[in-house]
């Protein structure tokens, strides 16, 4: 079985299941996890780090042992408050955590996919074409700018 297509497979299943679940969490085993798609806990946790991270809008919190579990929390997308925290903290940003914020703005409907794409194209490193780190200080400005024109309520 082909990892990408394994994690995203995974990915998939918990998304389905945090839709279903209206208090907007789920707690999970990862053992159960593992045997149900048949594979290591390892490979659960690497779902877990690269496709449900706080820049994706989810916060996971884990308990490891024999009771151990899973709390995958969906989180709320409030423009403000997210461009308040991402400007006091972020003067720099990668192109990976780039991607990962608007492709969160996209999977909340904050965005269309056409507007995703043209986001990513823009902060893309190919179209910055600086030397680090002024490209990730300017991609950090850009998206700063994109975030502060999505909290205007006047458009």
């Amino acid at each position: 079985m082909q990892m990408s297509n394994l994690v995203d497979r995974i990915e998939h299943y918990i998304k389905k299941i945090l839709q279903e679940n209206a208090s907007g969490f789920i707690v999970i085993q990862r053992s159960d996890l593992a045997s149900r798609f048949e594979c290591a806990p390892s490979q659960i946790n690497y779902v877990l780090s690269t496709r449900f991270s706080v820049e994706r809008g989810y916060v996971v919190e884990s308990r490891r042992g024999g009771g151990g579990y899973l709390r995958i929390i969906k989180l709320g997308l409030d423009i403000p408050e997210y461009l308040e925290d991402f400007t006091s903290r972020s003067s720099v940003i990668t192109q990976n955590d780039a991607d990962s914020i608007v492709r969160r703005l996209w999977e909340d409907d904050l965005i269309t996919r056409r507007e995703a794409l043209l986001i990513r194209a823009v902060l893309d490193r190919n179209t910055l074409n600086l030397p680090l780190p002024e490209r990730d200080q300017m991609r950090a400005r850009l998206l700063a700018a994109i975030l502060q024109t999505l909290a205007r309520e006047d458009l």
